[in-house]
């Protein structure tokens, strides 16, 4: 009498793959308290890519668990990660260090650029240097000739001020949280997740959201 034998299967959401035989090893984590069974299903392949390009392909759990359950009658699989996963098809290509420089440099100037005139157009707006002078009047009993000990305190909070509440400077950081670059990056691929599956399952063609 066969003893039946639980393999925990654990899909992530999206995953990015170079080879176009992907494996159950690539896309998820198995778990089984038999080795053997355990990597018998890590090497199970579930789906061999044909095209020479970059896409996403939107794949089913049930079928990562029917492809498991055919390698031997004792599996019974129990999923406990995502019901539809992701596979990226990323071609293997040259590292273009070049190019990814130039591409740094070119969003590092426009962050850059683009926060400065945020910042000059608010102080602009609130008239921060009108408000200097009146504080410097009140408190100094005189008006300010040129520049001040306010300018100086603003100007190193400001970029004090943006550097704690980024958490990161270069290498470092302040503490082990993401930082609020992180948690945006996270929910923005996560939104691209989310929509990918569902358009996948849109049933509706004659629909297009534009």
């Amino acid at each position: 009498m066969s003893t039946t034998k639980t393999v925990y299967l654990n899909l992530r959401e999206i995953t990015e793959v170079r080879e176009k035989d992907v494996f159950v090893k690539d896309v998820a984590t198995i778990y089984c308290s038999d080795a053997n069974i355990q990597n018998k299903c890590n090497a199970a392949k579930v789906k061999t890519i044909r095209e020479d390009k970059c896409r996403r392909y939107v794949e089913s759990a049930l079928d990562v668990i029917r492809k498991l359950e055919a390698l031997d009658s004792s599996i019974q699989v129990n999923n406990v990660g995502k019901v539809e996963y992701i596979i990226d098809y990323q071609p293997p290509h040259k590292p273009r260090v070049i190019w990814q420089w130039m591409k740094t440099v070119f969003v590092c100037l426009i962050c850059f650029c683009g926060a400065a005139f945020a910042i000059m157009t608010f102080n602009n707006d609130v008239s921060v240097t009108d408000v200097f002078k009146e504080v410097y009047r009140l408190i100094m009993g005189r008006e300010a000739e040129g520049f001040t000990i306010l300018e100086l305190s603003y100007s190193i909070g400001l970029a004090v001020g943006i550097l704690v509440f980024f958490n990161h400077f270069a290498k470092w950081k302040l503490n082990t949280d993401p930082t609020p670059l992180e948690v945006e990056m996270r929910l923005y691929e996560d939104n691209i997740s989310k929509t990918l599956i569902q358009n996948d399952g849109r049933k509706e063609q004659g629909i297009d959201v534009q």
